[in-house]
């Protein structure tokens, strides 16, 4: 009985090991022993706020300093409600919806949990 982990491309369960190597016979996928121990529950995006509280979808948030709008004379201001639509890896994190504003994406460095 083999307890070698499914195949991360296609999800196949007949995986074999090939020296340091798993590979999958059904798409010719190959990854290291070691890459699959290590993603196991590593691929969760943890957000913080300006305070440090962890961030999560549908979170309402406030900012928490003025922020210029690039391409625009307005201004979003101190103490502006948002609500996080989602999540996103990049550096502006956030994509959100600013009231009074509309759609736009936020660092989560700007914005503290309301």
């Amino acid at each position: 009985m083999s307890t070698l982990p499914n195949c991360p491309k296609c999800n196949s369960e007949y995986t074999y090991e090939d020296g340091e190597l798993l590979i999958c016979p059904e798409c010719s996928h190959e990854w290291s022993k070691n890459a699959a121990e290590a993603n196991s529950d590593d691929d969760v995006l943890v957000v913080r706020d300006a305070n440090g509280n962890i961030l999560i979808d549908g979170d309402n948030v406030t900012v928490v300093k003025d922020l210029k709008i690039k391409g625009s004379s307005s201004v979003i201001k101190v103490g502006t409600k948002a609500k996080i639509v989602r999540i996103v890896a990049g550096d502006h994190d956030l994509d959100c919806k600013v009231d009074g504003m509309g759609p736009m994406m936020l660092k989560s460095s700007v914005v503290k949990k309301a």
